[in-house]
């Protein structure tokens, strides 16, 4: 059996400039980065403005286990299975991050024969925004220190300082750290931070940015530390939007890909969705949009976190109105909130698949509060029994009134997803969008907290430790209690304790501190003991990634 670098290495993949010619996109609207990979041209988003939107299809799943549920590699395979059915789909997803690259994941580029393509370059470093959004990052707060050193000016509190330095990779070393350490020379000693770029608000400002004038404003709009007269300093008090804005220019146009069976694929921007938000781009999402009767996106981790925050924070935003929700769920992953370990998932075992399946459940109705039509995915593995497939069947079926469809898209690619392909376009096209927010954002801060607590994660109540207080208050003065809420929370529970699986019951979310992400346009709640600067596992990944004399990458999956 192939691994997925070796059928990725073994794909034929079609020029860059014939899947944008596919997709009537001109040469000269395209900046090649090699022979398969290029970026789309600020001049398209003018030139397809007029045109007519197609439907927006959102991808999601259960929460996420150790057995895996195949959430990009279900997105990927549908996308592959629209053309099969003769429908004209393009993908929008995230960038991976070389965080978990390196440390978990080892990629993340789909899997099987429904990946994206070239995967070794999407893995690494492709384009380089992810870089480019580090730059900008770290400009920004050299500017802080360097303005400090200078004489300080705008009178910032070197105790106060909120915005933090990033890196794309787990380092837990430098989650915090002392900085200016050499002598009144190499700058004022002070505490310091690092979080993962992909958790950064530059990251979130850039994916929901509309164009370069927006991105500007945003970046301006950080709040980077109070005074000593605890009066808010943004990065426009430093003037530092114009340059950080001028490392960015080319990372805010989306970037064109193929899959295995050469669907064009938009990929640019990635938040994580357990410390940010989660979703690809606006501005590849809305592209998408334009140049294909579907757009197939998804949101990260569970629907709890990526697919709420792709709702109430992206489409709130962006004004986007999704048609139909694919809900991504696994025998081995159902079993294992069912209590049963992970070296037994292989066995049949329908009494754990019957004590796990509430997880399902609650994702279910999760995205019913949308009002939004749902079809479950069940990512079909080989030791799933026909007696465990039709318990999930007719357990949304009679429960839930919600289709399913059994998926081989690992292992037969686009062929394998023509059904769930199929019920996805028949929902899309007779079917108007009643999609409608979950709260409204007039509610006070520890409201929406609140109601998301609730009625999405099935808490009792909220717990908000007096730091966190205290941060509501600041946010609340500043005027921004009319932001939507991003909530950082474990992706392995509904609650924010990993350990409860399933559907935990007769809990309480504890928010240990409240950030305002001004630039980014929401406030960031932080809960359980979330972090954002990841660690490497005991065996990372990056110990079995290689490449050989002739540059032929090996170790990604």
């Amino acid at each position: 059996m192939l691994s997925d670098i070796e059928i990725a290495q073994a794909a034929e993949m079609l020029p860059i400039t014939q899947i944008a010619e596919n997709l009537g996109i001109p040469q000269d609207k395209l900046e090649p980065y090699g022979y398969y990979k290029a970026k789309i041209s600020e001049k398209l988003f003018a030139e397809t403005a007029d045109k007519p939107d197609g439907k927006l299809i959102l991808v999601t799943a259960i929460n996420p286990t150790p057995a895996g549920e195949g959430k990009t590699t279900i997105s990927v395979g549908l996308g592959q299975a629209m053309a099969k059915i003769g429908k004209k789909a393009v993908l929008a997803l995230r960038e991976p991050s070389l965080g978990p690259v390196f440390g978990i994941k080892g990629g993340a580029a789909g899997g099987g024969y429904s990946q994206v393509v070239p995967m070794e370059d999407i893995n690494l470093h492709f384009t380089g925004d992810i870089h480019a959004m580090t730059a900008a990052n770290n400009l920004l707060c050299a500017l802080i220190d360097n303005h400090i050193q200078q004489g300080n000016e705008l009178r910032i509190d070197t105790r106060r300082i909120l915005f933090k330095r990033c890196l794309d990779m787990n380092d837990r070393a430098l989650r915090n750290i002392v900085i200016g350490m050499g002598g009144k020379v190499n700058g004022v000693p002070r505490e310091d931070s690092f979080q993962i770029t992909v958790a950064s608000e530059v990251m979130a400002i850039l994916c929901l940015a509309s164009d370069l004038e927006d991105l500007k404003t945003r970046l301006g709009n950080i709040l980077v530390a109070y005074n000593l007269d605890n009066q808010p300093v943004y990065a426009k008090d430093l003037q530092a939007q114009g340059a950080m804005t001028a490392l960015l220019k080319d990372a805010l146009k989306p970037n064109l890909v193929q899959t295995l069976e050469h669907t064009p694929v938009l990929i640019h921007g990635g938040p994580f969705a357990n410390i940010a938000h989660g979703c690809n781009s606006v501005r590849a999402t809305k592209l998408a949009l334009k140049l294909g009767d579907y757009c197939i996106t998804e949101a990260g981790f569970g629907s709890d976190l990526g697919a709420e925050k792709f709702f109430d924070i992206k489409c709130r935003y962006a004004g986007l109105k999704p048609s139909c929700v694919v809900l991504v769920a696994t025998v081995r992953a159902l079993k294992y909130n069912g209590g049963i370990p992970k070296t037994e998932l292989s066995a049949p075992n329908l009494d754990a698949l019957k004590k796990g399946i509430v997880n399902l459940g609650v994702h279910i109705e999760n995205m019913q509060k949308y009002h939004l039509p749902v079809v479950v995915a069940i990512n079909r593995f080989h030791t799933d029994t026909d007696e465990e497939l039709n318990f999930i069947a007719e357990y949304c079926e009679k429960q839930y009134g919600v289709q399913t469809s059994m998926c081989e898209i690992f292992a037969k690619g686009g062929e394998g997803g023509t059904d769930l392909a199929e019920k996805v376009s028949q929902i899309a096209d007779n079917q108007d969008s009643a999609f409608e927010v979950l709260y409204d954002t007039e509610l006070s801060l520890t409201e929406k907290i609140e109601k998301i607590a609730k009625e999405i994660y099935r808490a009792d109540g909220v717990d908000f430790q007096t730091k966190a207080l205290k941060s509501l208050k600041e946010i609340e003065n500043l005027g921004f209690s009319k932001l939507p809420v991003c909530i950082a929370k474990t992706q392995y529970s509904l609650s924010d304790n990993p350990a409860l699986l399933g559907k935990p019951e007769n809990f309480r979310i504890t928010v240990s501190d409240v950030r305002v992400s001004a630039g980014a346009g929401f406030v960031v709640v932080l809960t359980g003991d979330i972090m954002t600067m990841p660690g490497l596992p005991k065996s990372p990944a990056a110990l079995r990634i290689d490449c050989d004399n002739e540059g032929n990458i090996s170790g990604l999956f």
